[in-house]
């Protein structure tokens, strides 16, 4: 049965203007300077482990520490959002978030980097949880999905980061001037951005303050297994689609590289038109589609008999699992008076998939295989599908 559209359930939604209108792209801009950051970062990452001097497996321990620096961070984010208004806290966070960009290249030990690290994560989790409330709450001022839109931008942010490393790396800049200027760069553009957003002006945010930590209620707690299950799919096409091509068909390094590729223009391109799914079909039918996507992008990775049809499974599964997490956080901002402290909720759930993903499929396939351990991302993926309800508006 096909769903409501969004702008339709959005109940006392002020008519757009051309404030929120401005505060709809303020807001996709802060989105792509935030992806900015975690795509210059991770192509700089050989040149990080070669300054620390780290083999892979010590590198993999420094790495688990930016998701649980979020993990930690955003139990404490719907009180900062409380106190403050969401304009100035956007700017804080993403110039924030934008400066930190130079502190992993400083550590020259493991152990200071993981410090680093855990800072860096804070950083980049607060930053998520003020910009995904602003996004929720432009989406509510102008009655009609948006969301999965300013998670593109974000897209569009790793991938033009990223080039910008690999091209300053193949010119032989060093990481600490790139990331200096960089991330200065980002900051001051973060920060004009956020000064076009909107502040959320509803009085009944001022009555029962959040306390500083609390455990998620029980329909974030649901949205939150969707968003979780979904960030494991995510993870298992970013972290693991390489490797699986290179050793379980046989692929070169060059072709393996295509994989992530593939995953991440499919879940960019997604993402951008994703919005006018959601308004024609509503929210809960089109994750229901995403889920048999991502079911269908990974059962067909799992059988691919060649390097051809394991990429289309790699690029499924990156459409299936594009419009999800933005659906997720715009469905949280819509559950209680506290819409940043029901995101920074899901988003702590959602993100622990990201934490122990790469870990559990390295941990089945070192027993079995990677075909093995994406049955696992079969079977998480499908449950999108089927508890695709919790988002119902």
């Amino acid at each position: 049965m096909v769903g409501r559209p969004l702008a339709a359930t959005v109940s006392a939604a002020p008519l757009a203007v051309p404030a929120v209108r401005r505060a709809r792209w303020a807001t996709a801009a802060v989105f792509t300077v935030h992806g900015s950051v975690t795509g210059s970062f991770a192509a700089r990452l050989p040149w990080i482990a070669g300054h620390v001097g780290l083999d892979v497996g010590r590198l993999g321990i420094a790495l688990l520490m930016p998701g649980i620096g979020a993990l930690l961070a955003m139990p404490f984010s719907g009180r900062l959002a409380h106190r403050f208004d969401l304009r100035p806290l956007v700017a804080v966070t993403i110039a924030a978030w934008s400066a930190a960009l130079v502190l992993p290249t400083l550590p020259t030990t493991l152990w200071l980097l993981c410090a680093v690290l855990l800072v860096f994560g804070a950083a980049a989790g607060l930053a998520d949880m003020a910009m995904n409330a602003e996004g929720a709450l432009v989406e509510k001022r102008l009655g009609m999905s948006v969301m999965s839109g300013f998670h593109g931008f974000w897209s569009i942010g790793v991938l033009a980061g990223s080039g910008v490393s690999a091209f300053a790396a193949r010119q032989g800049v060093d990481a600490r001037v790139e990331f200096l200027v960089v991330g200065t760069s980002l900051a001051l553009a973060g920060a004009f951005a956020a000064r076009r957003l909107v502040n959320d002006a509803d009085p009944a945010a001022d009555v029962d303050p959040p306390p500083a930590f609390a455990l998620p209620t029980r329909p974030i707690v649901l949205i939150g297994l969707v968003g979780l299950c979904t960030v494991f799919g995510e993870q298992a096409g970013i972290d693991w689609s390489a490797t699986y091509l290179r050793q379980e068909l046989g692929a070169s390094s060059s072709v393996a590289a295509l994989a992530v590729s593939a995953f991440a223009i499919a879940m960019a391109a997604t993402r951008l038109v994703g919005d006018r799914v959601v308004r024609r079909f509503g929210p809960v039918p089109t994750v229901r589609c995403a889920g048999v996507c991502a079911l269908t992008g990974a059962l067909v990775i799992i059988f691919a008999p060649g390097l051809d049809v394991g990429l289309a499974g790699f690029a499924l599964l990156g459409i299936g699992t594009a419009v999800v997490i933005p659906l997720a956080f715009a469905a949280a901002g819509r559950v209680g008076p506290h819409p940043a402290r029901s995101i920074a909720g899901v988003a702590g759930i959602a993100y622990g998939g990201g934490l122990v993903a790469p870990g559990v499929i390295g941990g089945i396939a070192s027993t079995s295989s990677l075909r093995t351990s994406f049955c696992v991302v079969a079977a998480l993926v499908a449950v999108v599908g089927l508890a695709a309800g919790a988002l119902r508006d």
